[in-house]
C-alpha cells in the first residue's frame, strides 16, 4: 500500500476538549474524526486496526467453537418487555429509541440478548442441537449522558456481542470457561497487558461475572490485586479481610449523651477520645430509585469504612441510588444531618448492615435526634440485630481475601465482560428446548462482550509517548513502513520501492510513505502514527550506504548494510507477531 493513497491526515494542535491520551494523540494522528457528541469517523488506518482486532477474535472464537451471525441492530421493544428490561433500560436513559410510521417502537441495540434469545428460541428446538455459541462483531449504541474520552465512552460503537446456550449448570460452566481463556489468549495475541477481574453484572444480570481490563493509567476503573493469589477484582465488587473489632468486650450500660454539633466521626472521636472510630456506627440514607417506585434504605458500616455505592444497590435492587439531601434527611428522621443512626429509625426505612459490624459490642450510633448519639450499644439487647450484606468499599492495603497479602490498587479501561446469565432471559422469554426425558426446559445461557473500538483506543493509552502512537505489532495499521526522506531523489525512492517488495513478498504487512513531505515533517508524521518499524533511507544511505531501521518502541533506531535489513525486520515482526 502506498501512503499517498491512503488519505494521511495529521494535525499539530490537539482537539480543545481531549482530556486522555488517546483521544489527543488519535485526533491529532487522524485516526478518529469527530461528526458529533460521542459519535466519530474511523479513518482508513484505523480501519486496519480494527479489522486486525476483529481478526483476532475471529480467530479465537472459532476456535472455541463459536459460529458469527449478524442480528439486527434496530429490535422491537415487544421483545424487550418480554424480558423484563424495557423499562429499566427507559428509566436509566441507556436506550435510544425510534418509532417507525406504523406506530411501532424500536430500540437501537445497546445489547442483544433478547434478539439471540428470540433466535435460538425459534431455531433450537432439541438438546441434541446444544450446545452452540453464536457471536456478531457490529454496531452498539447507548446513550452516554456525558461522552467524553474519544473513543473510551461514545454513544456508537463496535462490539463483539457473543452467546452461549447450553443444556445444564455444567455446560454453561464449560461455555464461560472456554470463553475466559479465549479472551486471555485474544488480549495476549493483541500485545496488550490485561487483567480478568470479578466484577459486577451491572444491568445484565446474572450471577457469575468477570471484567477484563487493559491496564492503563488513565482507566476509569479501579482494580484490587493480591498478586500472591492472582486475585483481582473491581473496586465495585472487591472484598478484603477486616480485622473484627471488639467483639468480646462485656457490654456496658447502654445510655444517651448530648453532642452539639457533634456530627461526624473524626469529630465524634474528639469528643469522646476513649471512644475509637472503628467502635462507631455510622449510618449511610440514601434512596433505591427503582422503575415504579423509590424506597429508602439506611446502611450501617463501622466508622472506619465506607459504604460501596455498587454493592448497596446490587442489595437494594435498584435501578440507582441517591444520597438523601439534608432536608430530605430532617424530614423522614426528625434530626439533622450526621445524627441519623438505627435506634427509633422510621419505619420507611429498610436497613441492612455491613459484615463490619457484626458482633460489634458496646459500639456508638446516633438516635435520630439532633446533637444526641448512645453510647455502648449492642445488638440484641439494645435493638434487633439487622440483615447483613457485604456493602463496604476495600481498599488499597487492606489484607486479600485469599492470602491476607496486601491489597494492590492498579487501574484499567474495560475492554471485555463475560456473564453466566443462567435462565434469565431463556425462562422469562418461554425460550425453551427438549432434553432427553422429553421434557421442556429453558436454555442455560451466558453472555461474552468485547468493546473493539474501545480496545484500539486503550492501546493508545498502554502505549504511547510524547511523540505520539505506538501500536504493537499484532493491532498496527502496517507493521513497517518504508520511506525515501528526499521525495525528489528518484534513485533513492527505487531503493525504497525495492525494500518495500522484499517486504512485501515475505509477508510484512508494510507501508511504502511516497508522499510528497518534507523529511522533518515525515519523521514527525511517522513517529505521531505510531507504526512499529520504519525504514528510513536519508543522508546515511546516500553517503554512507547504511539504512536507518527504527523501533517505535523505545525511539530506537539503528544503521544497517542493506543486505541486513529484511532478514532483521522479519525476524523482529514474527516475534511481535507472538506477543
Amino acid at each position: 500500500m502506498r501512503a499517498s493513497r491512503l488519505h494521511i491526515v495529521t494535525y499539530r494542535e490537539d482537539p480543545s476538549d481531549a482530556e486522555v491520551i488517546s483521544h489527543r494523540l488519535m485526533s491529532r494522528a487522524g485516526y478518529i474524526f469527530k461528526v458529533g457528541s460521542g459519535l466519530y469517523a474511523y479513518s482508513p488506518l484505523l480501519w486496519r486496526t480494527l479489522g486486525k482486532i476483529k481478526a483476532i477474535i475471529r480467530e479465537e472464537l472459532g476456535d472455541v467453537g463459536a459460529l458469527e451471525v449478524q442480528l439486527p441492530i434496530l429490535q422491537e421493544q415487544r421483545l424487550w418487555e418480554e424480558s423484563g428490561r424495557w423499562e429499566n433500560y427507559i428509566a436509566s436513559g441507556t436506550m435510544f429509541t425510534s418509532t417507525d410510521r406504523r406506530k411501532t417502537t424500536y430500540g437501537l441495540a445497546p445489547t442483544a440478548e433478547e434478539v439471540v434469545t428470540a433466535y435460538a428460541r425459534a431455531s433450537v428446538k432439541s438438546y441434541k442441537q446444544l450446545p452452540v455459541c453464536l457471536y456478531q462483531i457490529h454496531t452498539k449504541f447507548r446513550d452516554e449522558i456525558r461522552p467524553r474520552f474519544g473513543l473510551l465512552r461514545v454513544k456508537e460503537f463496535i462490539m463483539k456481542d457473543a452467546y452461549s446456550f447450553d443444556v445444564d449448570d455444567e455446560g454453561l460452566d464449560a461455555s464461560y470457561e472456554g470463553m475466559r481463556t479465549a479472551y486471555h489468549r485474544i488480549f495476549g495475541r493483541m500485545g496488550l497487558e490485561s487483567f480478568g477481574v470479578d466484577a459486577d453484572p451491572g444491568d445484565i444480570g446474572g450471577s457469575g461475572s468477570m471484567e477484563f481490563m487493559l491496564a492503563a493509567d488513565a482507566g476509569e476503573d479501579a482494580i484490587l490485586i493480591e498478586a500472591s493469589s492472582g486475585y483481582a477484582a473491581n473496586v465495585e465488587k472487591a472484598t478484603s479481610r477486616l480485622v473484627p473489632a471488639n467483639q468480646e468486650a462485656e457490654q456496658a450500660d447502654y445510655r444517651v449523651e448530648l453532642t452539639p454539633d457533634v456530627r461526624s466521626c473524626a469529630e465524634l472521636n474528639g469528643f469522646f477520645p476513649d471512644v475509637p472510630v472503628h467502635q462507631m456506627v455510622k449510618t449511610v440514607l440514601v434512596k433505591a430509585v427503582h422503575a415504579d417506585h423509590e424506597q429508602l434504605w439506611a446502611a450501617l458500616i463501622r466508622g472506619d469504612q465506607e459504604v460501596n455505592e455498587i454493592k448497596l444497590r446490587n442489595h437494594t435492587g435498584g435501578l440507582s441510588l441517591a444520597m438523601l439531601t439534608e432536608e430530605e434527611i430532617e424530614r423522614h428522621t426528625g434530626a439533622k444531618q450526621g445524627f441519623a443512626g438505627p435506634i427509633a429509625l422510621p419505619e420507611t426505612f429498610r436497613l441492612v448492615a455491613d459484615e463490619s459490624v457484626r458482633g460489634l459490642r458496646n459500639f456508638l450510633c446516633g438516635v435520630n435526634q439532633t446533637d444526641k448519639h448512645a453510647l455502648d450499644v449492642n445488638w440484641g439487647r439494645d435493638l434487633a440485630e439487622p440483615e447483613f450484606d457485604d456493602v463496604r468499599l476495600a481498599r488499597e492495603g487492606e489484607p486479600g481475601p485469599i492470602d491476607g497479602e496486601p491489597l494492590q490498587l492498579r487501574r484499567g479501561i474495560e475492554v471485555g465482560h463475560i456473564f453466566k446469565l443462567g435462565t434469565k432471559y431463556s425462562a422469562a422469554m418461554g425460550a425453551t428446548f427438549m432434553d432427553p426425558s422429553g421434557r421442556e426446559k429453558p436454555f442455560v445461557m451466558g453472555c461474552y462482550g468485547i468493546g473493539v473500538s474501545r480496545i484500539a483506543a486503550s492501546a493508545v493509552e498502554q502505549y504511547s509517548d510524547d511523540k505520539g502512537v505506538v501500536w504493537p505489532v499484532p493491532i498496527a495499521p502496517f507493521e513497517v513502513v518504508v520511506a525515501a526522506l528526499n521525495s525528489k531523489d528518484e534513485a533513492l525512492g527505487k531503493v525504497a520501492e525495492g525494500f518495500y517488495d522484499e517486504l512485501k513478498a515475505a509477508g510484512i504487512d508494510a507501508l511504502l510513505d511516497d508522499r510528497k513531505l518534507s523529511p522533518g515533517a515525515r519523521l514527525k508524521d511517522l513517529e505521531l502514527l505510531g507504526f512499529p518499524f520504519a525504514v528510513i533511507l536519508g543522508r546515511s544511505f546516500t553517503k554512507e550506504g547504511k539504512v536507518e531501521v527504527r523501533t517505535r518502541q523505545g525511539n530506537e533506531a539503528e544503521l544497517m548494510d542493506p543486505a541486513d535489513v529484511v532478514a532483521w525486520l522479519i525476524d523482529k515482526v514474527t516475534t511481535g507477531r507472538q506477543s
